[in-house]
């Protein structure tokens, strides 16, 4: 009786971890373009469509 409920919680377990690992393999949207938001030189997001601050005038 009681390994009946501990083998229940075990596989409802697996079956939860399955179910996250299948939502985990799904494409984030809009990750490339989150990705191509990032200044080449030196890492940091840009916002707007200006230049980066890394690329601007020496202060």
């Amino acid at each position: 009786m009681g390994s009946d409920v501990i083998s229940k919680i075990v596989i409802l377990f697996l079956v939860f971890i399955a179910v996250l690992a299948m939502f985990g393999k799904l494409r984030i949207p809009g990750a490339k373009r989150l990705a191509s938001a990032k200044c080449r030189k030196c890492g940091r997001y840009r916002i707007g469509k200006g230049p980066c601050p890394c690329t601007g005038k020496a202060s």
